[in-house]
């Protein structure tokens, strides 16, 4: 099969189109035709090595954790899905090797939910990882109740536009930090939005004089000082993006694959709760330009590689 693959780390020119070894499926995970998959930092910091100590390489790695697409055939000990059944996925796995941007994927069951049926192929994909991310934390961490205010950080990024949807169903006020172009976008998904960068402490205090509840900070480094400052007494901090928010009185996350929570969130998503914006799409010989764009940080929701079964045949 065709995949985007890379024998070593490095810049996105280490990533090649060509031919690849076809997955084996086991028993309990299911064959899937690829449709589109996601790109996500986590793709481009693998990449370049930055998950060594806690991911090992077997090379070529196929990069990319998102998918959505169709069952091709089911292992020999699953019933929940069949051939021609629809699915979205976090296809991670415990080393880096068989990933998504392929023209098909073997994914553990324990990795999938249905695929929304309102949602586009492309936008599907874009869920998963972000989806599950925003879920976990503000729902099984974090705890987000009604009548409550919400911080959170890159607003119209991918994790922070899902969250930002998500905290407003929760019933609590979200003020979600984005530039000055991606405002009117943070106000389309309910949010209030403030210009991050120097003097954001003053502006979130404008907005909320008594603090914070929760903060949920997807950027580290100075924003984590900044709204460590910011909790009102009781509140809490959980951080996807830096380490030292330990040192802060939060909590590092880093979110897991749970088909139960990925099924809840698909069914948010088919109900309209959330919905997932694309950016750009690219078809998956040109990978490393969707690694590029996603690495240079600016993306407003999701940036998603698709595979063209229409030219390439079936």
């Amino acid at each position: 099969m065709k995949a985007i693959s890379y024998s070593r780390y490095g810049g996105p020119e280490v990533l090649a189109f060509g031919e690849v070894r076809d997955p084996k499926v086991g028993p309990d995970a299911v064959l899937v035709k690829v449709r589109a998959a996601a790109v996500n930092p986590v793709d481009w910091k693998a990449r370049e090595g930055y998950l060594d100590g806690i991911l090992a390489p077997v090379f070529p790695v196929v990069p990319g954790w998102d998918v959505s697409g169709v069952v091709v055939r089911p292992g020999v000990a699953v019933s929940e899905f069949s051939a021609g059944d629809e699915i979205i996925g976090y296809v991670r796995e415990d080393f880096l090797s068989r990933g998504t941007f392929a023209e098909y994927v073997a994914a553990p069951l324990r990795t999938l939910a249905r695929k929304p049926r309102n949602l586009s192929f492309e936008e599907a994909a874009g869920l998963p990882l972000v989806g599950l991310t925003a879920y976990q934390v503000l729902i099984n961490v974090l705890q987000v109740k009604r009548g409550e205010t919400v911080l959170v950080h890159a607003a119209a990024g991918g994790v922070g536009s899902i969250a930002v949807q998500l905290g407003v169903h929760l019933g609590a006020r979200v003020i979600g930090t984005a530039s000055e172009s991606n405002h009117d976008f943070v106000r389309g998904l309910g949010g209030e939005p403030v210009v991050y960068g120097e003097g954001l402490g003053e502006r979130v205090r404008g907005l909320a004089p008594e603090g914070v509840d929760a903060v949920f900070d997807t950027v580290g480094g100075d924003a984590l000082k900044v709204s460590a400052n910011l909790l009102a007494p009781e509140g809490r901090l959980v951080s996807i993006a830096d380490n030292d928010v330990v040192n802060y009185g939060g909590r590092y996350y880093f979110v897991r694959p749970d088909p139960q929570d990925l099924q809840r969130l698909a069914d948010l998503a088919e109900q309209g709760v959330v919905s997932v914006h694309v950016d750009a799409t690219f078809p998956l010989e040109r990978a490393a330009d969707a690694h590029r764009l996603n690495q240079e940080g600016r993306t407003r929701g999701k940036i998603v590689v698709t595979v063209d079964w229409e030219t390439d045949g079936e």
